[in-house]
């Protein structure tokens, strides 16, 4: 308290020659009296075009090569902030060794290609499940964040919804067009947004998880599983890879076999198989 005092006093009169910037992420701790003598600017984190146009002057200036893609993605490792940018472009200068590649960067930050994320997709569009852990395994191998996979996922997703509602959100010199184009074609967008809803929430899940690998399965296999309810109120059902809709003939419910928990002596009641 008595250093907030004598801070106040000092901005209530303040040499001339000094102007104060005062930086913190939780102003609701500084007194009232205090705030209402200054100027308050609430800075937003920034997007990744933001981040990634300084990055490129800066390689420009300094006569580095670099790839487009690996600037982005850079900038979506930044997570909004700039100094994490530049700090990451340090890192991508030293281990490409003066080149700033898509490649180095995936490996740099455990990322996967954008190709093995697509196929996921590609999988998931087709409710082919062995597919679907093949390409899982597959990533596995090159130790991956698990968590990133999915944010890349939910990119995916957000931009295959955004051109299915308003075509011209995807850019004509898209490199992923023609895959994208062809994934909002077969996607109905009910499946779309569930797909979304669940890697969504599969991101909290994941540390709780006994592995990554075990809880990116079971995000994925969770978007097999369920299905959007239609018009009429009804739900399709996944079971084993086959979808089952409404008025299909159903596989036959295994029966309880004899001596099974539920059956008992007799003049017992025996639970019902369905």
């Amino acid at each position: 308290t008595s250093s907030f005092n004598a801070l106040l006093k000092t901005l209530e009169a303040p040499p001339p020659h000094v102007k104060f910037l005062l930086a913190t992420t939780d102003p609701q701790k500084v007194p009232v009296t205090v705030l209402s003598r200054c100027l308050q600017f609430n800075l937003t984190r920034l997007v990744p075009e933001e981040i990634s146009a300084p990055l490129a002057h800066i390689l420009t200036v300094e006569g580095l090569p670099y790839e487009d893609q690996a600037l982005a993605l850079l900038a979506r490792a930044a997570d909004g902030s700039m100094r994490d940018g530049l700090s990451l472009l340090d890192q991508a200068i030293a281990f490409g060794g003066g080149r700033v590649g898509a490649d180095d960067i995936r490996a740099m930050l455990g990322t996967v290609g954008r190709d093995m994320s697509l196929n996921l997709l590609s999988a998931l569009a087709s409710r082919a499940g062995a597919r679907l852990l093949e390409g899982v395994g597959r990533i596995h191998e090159l130790t991956p964040d698990f968590g990133g996979l999915l944010q890349e996922l939910l990119g995916f997703l957000h931009r295959i919804a955004l051109f299915q509602q308003v075509p011209a959100t995807l850019a004509a010199d898209d490199p992923e067009r023609e895959t994208l184009e062809a994934l909002a074609r077969v996607l109905a967008p009910e499946d779309l947004q569930l797909f979304y809803q669940i890697a969504l929430l599969g991101q909290a899940d994941l540390p709780l998880a006994p592995d990554p690998r075990t809880g990116m399965e079971m995000v994925l296999l969770r978007m097999l599983a369920f299905r959007p309810v239609d018009q009429e109120g009804r739900v399709s059902v996944v079971a084993g890879g086959v979808e089952t809709r409404p008025g299909a003939s159903m596989p036959p419910r295994p029966a309880v076999p004899t001596g099974a928990a539920g059956s008992g002596p007799a003049g017992e009641k025996r639970l019902d198989a369905s």
